[in-house]
């Protein structure tokens, strides 16, 4: 361990074996919390390197409680967060408007380290009691269409780290490997990305996967598609630009004013905002951003454009039916 964090120190990038040893032994608690601090600190000053990331996460993934969801073609829609913006809880409540649409959603999240409400936070606060049961998932995929994992109950490793991440309470590692996490593995994923750096390597790393995907990533820092600029978006078909007017389709001229996209002073405020806009009750700039983010979801499910996406989108958070999968999400 000393070695390790001595080439580490000396600038050295760890190649995919070293990085998984390295997990390994975090998770078998021979690190202490300065230790812990040490290695979270170095990847703050500099970005993981793609085999580091791959070493990382199989160390993680294999030491996860394992369930099997692969029967579902599913989407997850995550952040990396980290960006600093405190926006509301865009990513989850597009999960509700795409199951709404009638999609199936393996949502993975957790509290929040470097945020003020986390997915978890707002599901929790809402009454969902987390699992870790195959059947009780399967049981709300198949009657509702969406489950969602809480990652800590299936990666024992988040526990060791938690802590020292809430303490530090900034953007860390954990950050970048959380959206690479999710025990149910889903076919298809929505990634928002918080840097172009960090939205590249993880398009090497799918390009050799058999994943669906979209990693986004907009110009000014978010790691969503908040229409306050242009974003880049990378797929199996590779890098593409979308402008504010490309994403219009046919509406009137959308401006984002990045504060109106803010999140509360603290989770209750969160909660009220995510009722708010699920009950068709958001502003103009939520309702935007949130349909546009559900529209590129749905898009990558079922290849259909995004004009009628967006109208499916739409739909699904107008007339009730997202609201309505919370409500059975929470009833089971």
């Amino acid at each position: 361990m000393k070695q390790i964090l001595k080439n580490l120190f000396l600038e050295k990038t760890l190649k995919k074996q070293e990085a998984k040893n390295l997990f390994l032994e975090l998770s078998k608690g021979k690190m202490s919390p300065t230790q812990i601090i040490a290695i979270i600190t170095i990847y703050n000053m500099r970005s993981p390197t793609l085999e580091e990331i791959i070493g990382f996460k199989q160390a993680i993934m294999e030491l996860s409680i394992k369930v099997n969801l692969t029967e579902f073609n599913a989407i997850d829609i995550v952040g990396t967060g980290g960006d600093e913006k405190n926006t509301f809880n865009i990513s989850t409540l597009a999960c509700f408007i795409v199951a709404g649409a009638g999609e199936k959603v393996i949502k993975h999240g957790s509290f929040s380290s470097s945020s003020i409400t986390g997915s978890s936070n707002i599901l929790r606060g809402l009454g969902y009691h987390f699992t870790n049961k195959e059947e009780n998932l399967k049981n709300q995929l198949d009657k509702v269409g969406i489950c969602y994992l809480h990652a800590p109950i299936f990666h024992p490793i988040l526990g060791t780290i938690s802590v020292v991440r809430k303490e530090l309470g900034v953007r860390t590692i954990f950050n970048t490997l959380g959206p690479l996490l999710n025990p149910g593995k889903p076919k298809n994923q929505l990634l928002g990305v918080n840097n172009l750096e960090l939205a590249r390597i993880y398009y090497y790393m799918y390009q050799n996967t058999n994943k669906n995907y979209a990693i986004v990533h907009s110009l000014d820092g978010y790691d969503e598609i908040t229409l306050t600029s242009g974003f880049k978006c990378y797929t199996q078909k590779g890098e593409q630009f979308y402008s504010i007017e490309e994403l219009e389709m046919g509406k009137k001229k959308i401006i984002i004013n990045p504060k109106e996209l803010k999140g509360g002073k603290n989770t209750e405020e969160n909660i009220r905002i995510f009722i708010n806009v699920l009950s068709g009750e958001g502003t103009f700039s939520q309702n935007e951003v949130v349909l546009t983010n559900a529209t590129f979801a749905l898009s990558l499910l079922n290849q259909d454009s995004l004009e009628n996406n967006y109208d499916k989108a739409k739909r699904s958070l107008k007339s009730g039916k997202a609201k309505n999968i919370l409500k059975k999400l929470l009833s089971l």
